[in-house]
């Protein structure tokens, strides 16, 4: 989503090194280890060693199940490739200010956001990310489901969407949102913290978002 960026269109790409031995685990992968009776009984592990996997993709799945973007999406996503790296180290920058605003206010529970220096992946994420992470981040709020709702209903910048990765900042309360559905057992069951909210950081002001959240969280 962040290569597109801008909520228009969904790409990705397959990125395979071959060194994975898929027959050593064959129970676990069947379609890739056993002969696919729609393309001549080949077994894609033993007949394409390294390219098997990059092979069935592109032999079969692409195929019966369209796994490519239209040319307008591979136009959209090109385009959005283009402002990648500058739109990134804004999100993480941004991303970092709010999440640090988050970790000290006073009807924060907890935050998870591994830019903070206190996150127990705060250490991997310098390892494997060290010109950051992502804009994406889950906090939790003191009370119960009712607080989260109340805040989310007084926010007036930020969208209440289940997007993420979008240049505008977009939020989601899954227990009132995609999980309404549950009950606060089943909530519980499923690990979904009734007071959870994720939020996207977008391009905008930082400023302005946290002036935003603040005036949320004083009802």
């Amino acid at each position: 989503k962040y290569l597109d960026g801008h909520a228009s269109g969904v790409g990705g790409a397959i990125i395979d090194s071959g060194h994975f031995d898929w027959m050593s685990h064959a129970e676990k992968f069947p379609g890739l280890t056993t002969p696919d009776d729609s393309y001549h009984g080949i077994t894609y592990a033993k007949r394409f060693g390294k390219a098997a996997y990059i092979t069935k993709a592109t032999a079969q799945l692409m195929r019966d199940l369209g796994s490519i973007p239209s040319p307008f999406n591979s136009y959209l996503l090109n385009i959005g490739i283009e402002s990648l790296p500058a739109r990134m180290r804004v999100h993480c920058e941004n991303a970092l200010k709010v999440a640090t605003y988050l970790k000290n206010h006073p009807k924060v529970e907890w935050i998870h956001y591994p830019g903070l220096e206190d996150d127990k992946y705060h250490e991997a994420a310098n390892k494997y990310m060290p010109h950051g992470t992502c804009g994406v981040m889950c906090f939790g709020l003191k009370g119960d489901k009712k607080e989260a709702v109340t805040f989310m209903d007084h926010l007036q910048l930020i969208n209440i969407v289940t997007h993420v990765a979008d240049a505008k900042t977009c939020i989601l309360h899954p227990a009132s949102h995609t999980h309404r559905q549950m009950t606060d057992e089943q909530l519980k069951e499923a690990g979904v913290d009734p007071t959870l909210i994720r939020l996207s950081i977008g391009l905008e002001n930082p400023d302005d978002l946290i002036k935003d959240i603040e005036e949320a969280l004083k009802y």
